[in-house]
């Protein structure tokens, strides 16, 4: 089997992660309820966070494109960082006033299940008597498709050439030790800067996802036993003592404990970390943001002396459509857009990520340069992320945040912080 087989056989049964902006109105309903009551256009929202992420005017394009095919439906974007989209959707979903299309991170799909915020896209498809033999994966939660990740991303390091180059160090690191040389290096230069940057918000914990475990899942190690709960082993406990050594030795961005991923995009950006975890997605952002920045990506450093597979840290673009959408089937119709061949092969490649349809092929040549050697990493590793599919997944990173911040700040031991860890997981399972 192909390694991009295996990546879309992974991704099969994960719960993919993108995010959702709702709009929060007095309406008891989805914003397409606005629609004119006396037979003009449907138009329906499209809430998310890609937008920002991709380049000037990208998106819009698309949904041009989408309204000239299909006449009588228009669509509004609604877009926000990650942080604020995550916020407004929760918000949204409880209030019940949720836009019609909604981006989704997959790490809350199974809380939006609960409260019955989403629309079963298997209903739709069956009504629409769409095909969904292309998609490279479904998500379920109690038998009810709830969502379809739309791109994907793998996270590598980031490291700021100049500042490694001015540190003395002449490669991005491999392994643990060189990482923490390196981080070493570049916060001795001074001036405020920071070897590493660590977001451990617990408002949006998806730090411990993307750049606390990513460290186990590099080397080949795991977070569960038999699908449970399992953060006292080995992996889960060196990589964390591995953390706090980085933290005692000062080499970690101040404010780390209430930071979220836009900050640490933007401590990087603004070129005072040297090296950071982060999604392919950020590329084009990064560089609108700092033209003059040289940066480049590698895999995540694993253990010394590792010669095993690394796991690659990965994360989904998701879509699905409220519950409380006054026109599903228009909704819909945009959901089959974004998923048809060509719109998600160019969407992939405008993302700097992998497509969500299995005949989508990105275009290199005309993509970052950066997404060829992502392509290339993930080809020599393998795709890992054992939070999708899992059940409340968010809380388990926040309940776990709770501990590793106990533990940074001296409160704890590692092993009483985990073992508390574990404990809470297994209440929540």
């Amino acid at each position: 089997m192909s390694k991009e087989a295996r990546f879309r056989r992974g991704v099969t049964t994960a719960v993919a992660a993108a995010a959702a902006l709702t709009l929060i109105t007095g309406c008891s309903s989805g914003a397409g309820s606005d629609a004119s009551s006396s037979g003009g256009d449907v138009t329906i929202e499209l809430a998310q966070w890609w937008e920002p992420e991709l380049p000037d005017g990208a998106l819009r394009t698309l949904m041009d494109t989408f309204e000239s095919e299909n006449p009588g439906i228009k669509v509004k974007l609604l877009s926000g960082p990650y942080a604020s989209t995550k916020e407004q959707l929760f918000a949204g979903a409880a209030a019940g006033t949720m836009s019609d299309v909604v981006g989704l991170d997959g790490a809350w799909v199974s809380d939006f299940a609960k409260q019955g915020a989403l629309a079963d896209l298997s209903t739709l498809m069956k009504d629409a008597k769409y095909d969904d033999s292309e998609l490279a994966s479904t998500i379920k939660v109690d038998g009810k498709t709830q969502m379809i990740p739309v791109v994907n991303f793998v996270y590598p390091l980031f490291t700021n050439d100049d500042l490694l180059a001015k540190a003395g160090v002449t490669a991005p690191p491999s392994t643990r030790t060189e990482f923490e040389t390196a981080a070493k290096a570049v916060t001795a230069l001074g001036d405020n800067t920071s070897g590493w940057v660590l977001p451990l918000s617990s408002e949006a914990p998806n730090g411990i996802q993307n750049d606390v475990m990513s460290w186990v899942w590099s080397s080949g190690g795991t977070m569960l036993k038999d699908g449970k709960p399992d953060v006292t082993n080995d992996d889960v406990t060196g990589a964390v003592k591995y953390i706090k050594s980085l933290n005692d030795a000062g080499v970690i961005a101040p404010g780390s404990a209430t930071m979220k991923e836009q900050d640490k995009v933007e401590e990087f950006t603004n070129g005072r970390v040297g090296m950071m975890i982060d999604s392919l997605s950020h590329i084009d952002l990064i560089r609108k943001s700092n033209p003059d920045l040289k940066f480049s990506i590698s895999a995540i450093p694993a253990e010394d002396g590792f010669t095993g597979e690394r796991g690659i840290p990965y994360a989904s673009w998701g879509v699905g459509v409220s519950a409380s959408s006054k026109h599903p089937a228009e909704s819909w119709k945009l959901v089959q857009f974004l998923m048809n061949e060509k719109t998600n092969s160019e969407l992939s490649t405008l993302a700097n990520a992998f497509p969500g349809n299995t005949k989508s092929v990105p275009d290199f040549s005309s993509s970052d340069p950066l997404f060829k050697q992502a392509f290339d990493i993930y080809s020599k590793g393998k795709p890992a992320n054992e939070f999708v599919g899992l059940p409340v997944a968010e809380q388990l990173m926040r309940l776990f945040d709770e501990q590793l911040q106990a533990i940074l700040q001296g409160d704890e031991s590692v092993d009483d912080g985990l073992k508390k860890a574990q404990d809470a997981w297994v209440g929540e399972f």
